[in-house]
């Protein structure tokens, strides 16, 4: 029976390579196949509809409720323009010198990464940054680079993505912040070796006009032009964190807490109630679909952990699971491109009920599985060519995806292979 079930996780991931399926739907119905391979009755204890489905959907609720919360707070960085007069400051004070422009551009990526991931955050960043760069002569893929590179040293510190990886492996968020404090080193070192060595290597490159930067006004009137935020307001990304790591603070009022002082610094009193609710519901348009996702990914959690699964699992999983340290480090890095266009390993697709699987059986402890996790997600957010942050920003740049895929991969392959380390050393 377990060849079986790994034979309709081979179909699942055909089915999503081959997009077929969206993602979500693909995964829905891979549970379903799962369960009923596992001898689940149709209703009862442990059972499709009421097991599967009926608890499996809300699974991942608290994650839901963090990523509609950092949706809204992306919402209202871009509405107020806080997102974009960070970049503007950046750019002016590197003024023609194109990696500090580029390692300043880097740095707001970061803060943004850590309130919203996926493609509003490279659009947040993006949208005045990577014409920036190409304007001081950063080369196109450098600068779509620099933007993901950027996101991926915010996304250790992002909140809903805390969230998921408690709620999913289930874990306390306390576990989930340890290692990802352990990661953001390697991520950051990652990234600032990418811009350095990206940006000589392929040299300067002026073919790209900055209009906005041209002309600029001053003061008041400048403010008023640009849609520049006061400076207290720029620390609106700065304040979640603040409080979920520096005062352990629960993720969800930690995020609360961001749009309530990105609201009150931003807002006339007046203008509050119409901004509050047209961010939250441009908010929910951005969320709907990673939400889409994590009821599915519930879903399909709920199917793996099914004792007829796991049961028909756990031989098959034992046999080809390294247990020495060192294997474990050189097998799950070299298979890091299975987390690429919606492989096996993707986290946020069949890598989920993988890692289920793994902890369900009591292969790897719950923390081990979390560092493996986690170092996939730093490649899958950057270099796979099938998601949203990647294509948009090398749309944008004016390259394609897998150009950006064979320049960025290298670095953040490294942060995999560094994250596993870490697991090994700490897990093993």
């Amino acid at each position: 029976m377990g060849v079986v079930i790994l034979l309709l996780m081979a179909a699942g991931v055909a089915a999503m390579l081959t997009r077929r399926l969206p993602t979500a739907f693909a995964l829905v119905l891979l549970a379903v196949a799962i369960a009923f391979a596992a001898g689940a009755p149709l209703t009862g204890k442990n059972s499709v509809l009421d097991t599967v489905l009926q608890e499996g959907a809300p699974a991942l609720a608290a994650t839901m409720v963090a990523i509609l919360l950092g949706s809204w707070l992306g919402k209202l960085l871009e509405e107020t323009g806080i997102a974009a007069t960070l970049v503007r400051k950046i750019v002016e004070f590197g003024g023609d010198r194109p990696v500090i422009v580029a390692l300043g551009v880097l740095a707001v990526s970061a803060l943004v990464g850590t309130v919203t991931g996926s493609a509003p955050a490279a659009m947040l960043a993006g949208l005045i940054g990577i014409p920036a760069m190409i304007a001081v002569g950063i080369p196109k893929v450098t600068a779509a680079g620099t933007i993901l590179m950027g996101i991926a040293v915010g996304v250790p510190f992002e909140l809903p993505v805390w969230q998921f990886f408690s709620t999913a492996l289930e874990l306390p968020v306390d576990t989930v912040r340890g290692f990802m404090v352990k990661l953001f080193p390697f991520a950051l070192v990652a990234a600032v070796a990418y811009v350095l060595v990206e940006s000589r290597r392929r040299g300067v490159e002026h073919t790209w006009s900055l209009k906005s930067l041209q002309g600029r006004p001053t003061s008041r009137g400048r403010r008023q032009l640009l849609g520049d935020a006061p400076w207290y307001a720029l620390l609106t990304p700065v304040v979640p964190l603040v409080l979920a790591l520096g005062f352990e603070l629960a993720i969800i009022p930690s995020l609360l807490a961001g749009v309530l002082y990105a609201l009150v610094t931003t807002t006339r009193p007046r203008e509050m109630n119409r901004r509050l609710l047209r961010t939250l519901y441009g908010g929910f348009e951005v969320a709907a679909p990673p939400i889409t996702l994590f009821v599915a990914i519930g879903i399909l959690l709920a199917a793996v952990k099914l004792p007829g699964a796991v049961d028909a699992l756990e031989p098959l999983v034992k046999a080809v699971s390294p247990q020495n340290a060192v294997l474990f480090v050189l097998v799950f890095t070299l298979l890091v491109p299975l987390c690429l266009y919606r492989g096996p390993l993707n986290v946020f697709g069949l890598g989920a009920g993988i890692a289920g699987v793994l902890i369900a059986t009591g292969i790897y402890p719950a923390a081990a599985v979390l560092g493996m996790a986690t170092s996939y997600n730093q490649v899958f957010g950057v270099a796979d060519p099938t998601s949203t942050q990647t294509v948009w920003a090398a749309q944008y740049a004016g390259v394609s995806p897998q150009q950006v895929m064979v320049r960025t991969l290298p670095y953040v392959w490294a942060v995999a292979l560094g994250g596993l380390c870490v697991t090994a050393a700490t897990q093993l």
